[in-house]
């Protein structure tokens, strides 16, 4: 009975920190099936996901360091879409107001969305990690993975390197996580690899209501290429290096602050 009981606050907290991310996927399919004859869609989705985000704060679900993390990540995503609808990697076909360079303001939610999950499972688990490599490593290999999403169509590909390279970096590297009062944990690699196909799933989902198209979509919805979780599992990983990063240096301030009062 207690492996049950545990299992069902493990899925309750897990189901918590997707708050955002299901109003995201939420908002593209019910947008996707009702007219809106007095706004652009993409319109409507930023406005929906600004006003489910300030509910999210004001209701204590969300802290204030917690939208400045998602925010950095709403940017960096943004940064990324812009880069990538203009090398035509995938298209933004609908109109809207809120589009900067062909790319809804919207789009930078989804990426922000990975940074909400996991502020909010690090929060509500009580996670920590061993083995944490440092800034330095981790912080180098984070900004290579993201050039890669940008050089690739200039040069070769290396996210198969870079791959490799999380392994060496990462392969001491243990997440810790408490549901109630037992601990458990599991290799940071491995954590990578199930949150970037839970991704892959979702973005399905996403390009199934038209939030955005690949180019062989346009004539009929496809299932995207399996190959993306690579692409998933790599972002995942800078999310994880700033989340966790942040939550360091959070911590060494308050352990600076407890020791000086």
């Amino acid at each position: 009975m207690k492996p049950i009981i545990q299992l069902l606050h493990f899925g309750y907290h897990q189901a918590m920190s997707c708050i955002f991310p299901v109003a995201i996927f939420g908002t593209l399919a019910l947008s996707g099936v009702i007219e809106t004859p007095f706004i652009y869609r993409y319109d409507a989705i930023l406005l929906i996901l600004l006003a489910v985000q300030y509910l999210m704060y004001r209701s204590g679900l969300e802290t204030r360091d917690e939208i400045k993390v998602i925010c950095v990540f709403h940017l960096i995503g943004l940064l990324l879409e812009i880069y990538k609808v203009r090398m035509g990697s995938w298209s933004y076909p609908e109109p809207g107001l809120t589009k900067l360079f062909g790319v809804p303001l919207y789009s930078g939610f989804m990426y922000a969305s990975v940074a909400s999950y996991m502020c909010q499972v690090w929060r509500r688990l009580k996670m920590d990690m061993t083995g944490w490599p440092g800034l330095p490593s981790a912080g180098l290999l984070g900004g290579a993975i993201y050039l890669n999403f940008f050089t690739h169509h200039f040069i070769p590909d290396f996210r198969w390197w870079l791959t490799a390279l999380v392994l060496v970096v990462f392969w001491r590297t243990w997440i810790i996580y408490r549901v109630r009062a037992v601990t458990y944990r599991m290799p940071l690699t491995l954590a990578f690899v199930i949150v970037g196909f839970f991704i892959w799933l979702a973005e399905n989902i996403a390009t199934f209501f038209n939030a955005w198209k690949y180019p062989d979509q346009h004539q009929a919805w496809h299932p995207v290429s399996f190959g993306k979780i690579s692409s998933w599992f790599l972002l995942v990983i800078i999310s994880v290096i700033i989340v966790a990063q942040l939550k360091y240096v959070k911590a060494g301030r308050k352990t600076k602050d407890s020791l000086s009062s």
